[in-house]
């Protein structure tokens, strides 16, 4: 189900522009202003023509400029509420469709990666970024965890072409996501209380841990502990396979 937000209404408790969220994208999470993510999708928002479709899929508060954002629920910025699984797009009609962190989040994804399959116009692009090292988190679901080899896979079957895929984060983010939680499970076994106080705490006593992203990709091994990793596949027809 989903429906046009023309009232484009703010919420208030839960917002994702409150100070916790904030705070959460400027220093736990902040894949999404990785370079190597930034640089990606500034090429392919390039690339989309003057009149065509760009979709964010799960967008909260992100926002880029001509991009139709989608969520599960108001938040300013949403234009579409819905979960994704059917979306009101013609077939044949998108040249660009964007997830962010989302796919964890899907329980069936198959099913939402082949309704994006058919939205999108021929050689339309996807682009898809999900966590590898990173605590239970969920949103309101959280399912799954994927490796270089499960993005391969995926879009291995009739219909994508992969294009580019890599890492969003590296070793240096995975310890960090890891380390951070451990202290904060940790403490909380003394009181439930302390978890998040002690969460934010070693999130910002530990950042110096990220730094060691950026030597990640001189090492062969760069793929046993990385944050996440996102890729860019290409609808095609199944008769070019």
């Amino acid at each position: 189900m989903w429906h046009v937000n023309s009232e484009n209404r703010e919420i208030t408790e839960g917002s994702r522009n409150s100070l916790k969220s904030k705070f959460i994208g400027l220093v736990y999470a902040d894949q999404n202003r990785s370079a190597k993510v930034r640089n990606t999708l500034d090429r392919l928002l390039a690339g989309v023509s003057a009149d065509g479709v760009a979709l964010n899929i799960g967008a909260g508060s992100t926002k880029y400029q001509n991009v139709v954002n989608l969520d599960i629920g108001y938040a300013p910025g949403v234009n579409i509420v819905g979960h994704g699984v059917e979306l009101p797009f013609q077939d044949n009609s998108v040249e660009l469709v964007i997830m962010q962190e989302v796919l964890e989040h899907i329980a069936d994804f198959s099913s939402m990666l082949n309704e994006i399959w058919r939205v999108l116009k021929q050689g339309g692009k996807l682009y898809c970024q999900v966590p590898f090292q990173i605590g239970f988190h969920p949103g309101p679901k959280d399912y799954w965890r994927f490796s270089r080899q499960a993005l391969e896979y995926i879009f291995s079957k009739p219909g994508w072409e992969l294009d580019t895929i890599d890492t969003s984060l590296g070793h240096g983010s995975g310890f960090y996501r890891i380390a951070v939680e451990f202290f904060a499970v940790t403490f909380s076994c003394v009181s439930q209380s302390t978890y998040k106080p002690t969460k934010a705490l070693f999130a910002l006593f530990l950042y110096p841990l990220k730094w060691f992203d950026l030597i990640s990709d001189r090492s062969l091994e760069k793929d046993r502990i990385p944050g996440g990793y996102f890729c860019v596949a290409r609808k095609i027809l199944t008769s070019e396979v």
